[in-house]
């Protein structure tokens, strides 16, 4: 089969930190050579996708802003359909809360010690490497007595970085819901509708002509839940042989790292079970 367009995990799949994966440089050429165009789509929220670019520069990818989709984007889309015009409380970072600001979005840093001085109308959170226990009773308390609706930027409760895995938003948004006894309103990122329906417009393809390639089955593989997108889980990241077997979530094709894609490519690659 061919394909118009590959929707690519960034971390876990093409690097880990700052440094490519071994076999990434090989799956790239391979979509390269047959002239498929790629989006890498990442959960991390926390920069545009120009900054993205820059961080993928030092492993060597060269990829335009144009070709990189972040959790940032698909949290400003949403809010953008959903909750224009409205001021937000965030739990997150400054370079989340700059992608809402830029968006025209009015933006309140979630404090410490106390409710915010002006009012909010919904909260987002996301992750927050000063995130401690003085953010979440503050958080917590303004979600309860405003009535805030909950919106998580991604669902990543662990990301892989070059030292290990570390915390990620699905961390903080469990924390904040978990004791304001709430379910989060939307969880944007990959799985979301709106991110696939985001991707697919960028890569200008239908749903059945795009590859679907990632190191999560709740996050990357579930992003073709419902249609026809081929999905490759790639074993370079977080998940292993026996987490596929256990989840109800099944790719078509399982790899050992990016290279395996001109297999799939080529026809030649066994489709997984």
């Amino acid at each position: 089969m061919s394909y118009d367009g590959a929707i690519l995990d960034v971390d876990g799949t093409v690097v880990r930190g700052e440094q490519l994966l071994p076999g990434a440089a090989a799956g790239l050429d391979a979509l390269a050579d047959r002239g498929i165009r790629r989006l890498f789509v990442s959960n991390n929220p926390t920069r545009p996708s120009t900054a993205y670019a820059e961080k993928l520069r030092p492993a060597g990818v060269n990829a335009d802003s144009d070709e990189i989709l972040t959790a940032g984007a698909s949290t400003v889309a949403y809010l953008g359909r959903h909750h224009a015009g409205e001021t937000v409380y965030l739990v997150g970072e400054r370079g989340l809360r700059e992608q809402l600001e830029n968006a025209g979005f009015d933006t309140v840093f979630a404090g410490r010690h106390g409710n915010p001085e002006r009012g909010v109308d919904v909260a987002v959170v996301s992750i927050d490497r000063e995130f401690d226990y003085d953010t979440l009773t503050t958080a917590t308390r303004t979600v309860r007595s405003e009535g805030l609706p909950i919106v998580g930027s991604d669902p990543d409760a662990v990301i892989p970085a070059a030292e290990g895995d570390v915390p990620g938003s699905g961390a903080m948004i469990a924390a904040v819901t978990g004791t304001a006894e709430r379910e989060a309103d939307a969880v944007l990122g990959k799985p979301h509708a709106i991110t696939r329906e985001l991707a697919l417009d960028r890569l200008g393809c239908d749903a059945t002509d795009c590859l679907v390639v990632g190191d999560r089955l709740d996050t990357d593989i579930a992003l073709a839940a419902d249609t026809r997108m081929t999905t490759v889980l790639v074993r370079s990241g977080v998940t292993d042989d026996a987490q596929v077997e256990r989840s109800p979530v099944t790719p078509d094709y399982v790899v050992d790292d990016l290279s395996g894609l001109e297999a799939v490519l080529d026809g030649t690659a066994p489709r997984y079970g």
